[in-house]
């Protein structure tokens, strides 16, 4: 199974990683576009359509359902499969908030099922953008019945509907509302039927508590969150993991502070 993904930009070192970006719930790899205009000149960097998303979500129909299946497995081998495809090797990975949270579970499926093949892509760094590390197992059901009710609503209403409420939720309270009708905008070529089932095969309820294997990890992960968005930062700040906390931004930093969050981004790849 392999994910749609883009190339673009050069290695200014041939020794240099390559940059593989995750997105979010309802984006795609274009989300990362402005950030990329500043590091393609000198990083070569690869987006990746999550399944049910962009161009995955026609490209492959079949790969939403084998997804829904098989879960955040199943992603992580789609993913592991891609950039093998795109002949990668040394390999920082970045991902917001779903996409960070499907990082976490690459990252530490690699390290329980380490391989001595010398041709796999190779994992370096992670930088997380707004992703949470696992609800507590009492939490977990109550959160598939909130999910299965955005996915239902995703799946049968119109989805411009859908999105201007779901853009309402507190996470996104430090959108203006010029923001939130952007994203709407933005968001409204999505299909809904794909959204619903990439929001269930990855919801938190389904997700392990990742926090414990992350802090055993060899490769080196860095967190970062917006500081007005509350509960991410403060779910940070009790991680143990180094933690920037960027100025002036809510939970989508590399949109609303692209600068800041690639100045951060190539802080965390030159340490």
């Amino acid at each position: 199974m392999l994910l749609y993904s883009e190339t673009f930009g050069v290695k200014a070192q041939a020794s240099q990683p390559t940059l593989v970006f995750l997105h979010g719930l309802l984006g795609n790899g274009r989300d990362w576009r402005y950030v990329i205009s500043q590091l393609a000149p000198t990083y070569q960097c690869i987006t990746i359509d999550l399944p049910g998303h962009g161009l995955s979500a026609f490209v492959n129909a079949d790969m939403t359902t084998e997804a829904i299946d098989g879960g955040f497995e199943a992603i992580h081998q789609a993913l592991t499969a891609t950039l093998a495809q795109r002949g990668v090797e040394d390999y920082v990975l970045i991902g917001y908030s779903m996409g960070a949270r499907l990082a976490m579970y690459h990252a530490c499926a690699l390290a329980s099922h380490s391989t001595s093949s010398t041709d796999s892509p190779r994992l370096i760094k992670v930088l997380l953008e707004g992703g949470h590390f696992g609800l507590a197992v009492t939490e977990r059901k109550p959160r598939y019945v909130h999910d299965q009710r955005w996915a239902a609503r995703f799946a049968q209403q119109p989805l411009v509907d859908v999105l201007h409420d779901w853009y309402q939720q507190p996470v996104f309270a430090s959108l203006t509302l010029e923001q939130r009708q952007a994203l709407v905008a933005k968001r409204s070529d999505n299909l809904g039927s794909g959204i619903a089932q990439m929001m269930l095969a990855t919801s938190l309820a389904k997700q392990p508590q990742l926090l414990p294997q992350l802090q055993q990890l060899a490769v080196p992960i860095h967190y970062l969150c917006g500081e007005h968005d509350t509960k991410f930062c403060q779910l940070a700040s009790t991680s143990g993991l180094k933690v920037t906390v960027i100025e002036n931004a809510g939970h989508n930093i590399h949109i609303e502070q692209p600068t800041a969050f690639t100045t951060a981004l190539l802080d965390f790849i030159d340490k």
